[in-house]
């Protein structure tokens, strides 16, 4: 064989191996698990429900939860970049009010929220906590809820798109706000780890914020260690324990549970006597159609109360010594009052001074301190694309 044929049979035989390699590169399948995000496991607390509301299709992820903290509190969700325009989940639910707004919010006057577009807010923003255990409806009226005919209603991922359209909220429009996130370094990169895909779409931003919300946890304060024995709660807020969770006495267990429902709610919707009135488009009867659910709203969580004001479903009241003052003496009669009011006929319930104190003061063991200054829960110091958390909150900055 002379040289000249040698060196042709090797170059064929290169040639060869070089496209049979290529052609196997080519039909090679991508690693499925190359983008496939950390599963993550909610720790129940002792004594909590361990049925969860998450939805089949909205898995919990380490990186989902990761990239719904930088959506929760970045103004860009608007879709808008000017700092009076910027306006986030976080704008209104603050950690260190219980996720509400505060009687205290420097923007919102007496902690009742109004949009973009200068429309107020229908209802008192509600606490973000401990919402994966709520099968029974979000908003005051149950308006998101599982049985909703209207498919685009049912979750709690619904409420995010519906905060970015809503006139009296963001007052901005989902293209917008998928297109600035999209364009906003960092964040392609996070979609693509928390859901396979680095396309921004309002629903893996809905999803991703959903997730983070799931996560607010409240479940550590003075009554919770008293339950798990760490600690004797005062004679004053046992006596105000008794009290809550009796019938003769201040009658509360029946809508916010006993020291069987660590929550602190039923979730369910209640008239409890505040009006003899009842024109409210957006009250429970809205939803059901059912006559005795006019005037009716949820019985919210009593979790950090003392920090969510203002109180009911307008706002009425400021303080938390004004509801028990309410629910002692100035209980209104009417055909729609819920049976469980059963102190109705008397206007209340009618504490004592002693025994309004004592009830305050177990109200108060729930409050959780660690929760309310949970770093994880708290705004990011740098967003995805270098900003800080001041750049991304325009006039809401420095609101904790």
């Amino acid at each position: 064989m002379s040289q000249n044929t040698f060196i042709h049979l090797r170059f064929l035989l290169f040639v060869t191996l070089f496209l049979t390699g290529a052609a196997g590169c080519g039909d090679k399948e991508p690693d499925p698990d190359k983008h496939k995000p950390t599963p993550y496991q909610i720790q129940v607390p002792r004594f909590f429900p361990t049925l969860l509301n998450i939805p089949s299709d909205n898995p919990m992820t380490v990186e989902g939860i990761e990239l719904g903290r930088y959506l929760f509190y970045d103004g860009r969700l608007s879709g808008r970049t000017h700092a009076d325009s910027l306006m986030s989940c976080g704008s209104c639910h603050r950690q260190s009010r219980n996720f509400e707004p505060g009687i205290d919010h420097p923007v919102f006057q007496g902690g009742m929220t109004f949009g973009l577009s200068g429309a107020p807010t229908p209802h008192a923003p509600l606490p973000l906590v401990n919402l994966v255990w709520n099968p029974n409806g979000y908003l005051w009226n149950g308006l998101i809820r599982e049985d909703n005919p209207d498919v685009s209603r049912r979750r709690l991922e619904d409420l995010v798109w519906m905060g970015v359209v809503a006139p009296h909220e963001m007052s901005g429009d989902t293209n917008r706000t998928k297109t600035l996130i999209q364009n906003t370094p960092g964040y392609p990169e996070l979609f693509l780890k928390a859901f396979g895909s680095s396309t921004v779409t309002m629903e893996n931003i809905s999803k991703a914020i959903a997730q983070f919300v799931r996560t607010l946890i409240s479940a550590n304060s003075r009554f919770d260690k008293y339950m798990r024995g760490e600690l004797q709660l005062t004679q004053q807020e046992l006596n105000g324990f008794i009290l809550f969770t009796t019938e003769e006495g201040a009658d509360c267990f029946h809508c916010h549970g006993s020291s069987g429902n660590p929550l602190f709610t039923t979730n369910l919707f209640y008239n409890n006597g505040k009006d003899t009135e009842f024109n409210d488009p957006r009250d429970r009867y809205a939803i059901t159609g059912i006559e005795t659910d006019k005037g009716a709203y949820k019985a919210t969580t009593l979790r950090n109360i003392a920090l969510g004001g203002p109180y009911m479903h307008d706002g009425r009241y400021e303080t938390l010594d004004e509801v028990i003052d309410f629910y002692s003496h100035n209980l209104k009669m009417s055909p729609y009052v819920n049976p469980l009011m059963h102190h109705i006929a008397n206007n209340g319930v009618q504490l004592t001074p002693v025994e309004k104190a004592e009830l305050k003061a177990f109200i108060l063991s729930l409050q959780d301190d660690e929760f309310l200054a949970n770093p994880d829960f708290s705004p990011p110091a740098i967003f995805p694309d270098g900003s800080t958390y001041g750049q991304v909150s325009g006039r809401f900055g420095n609101l904790r």
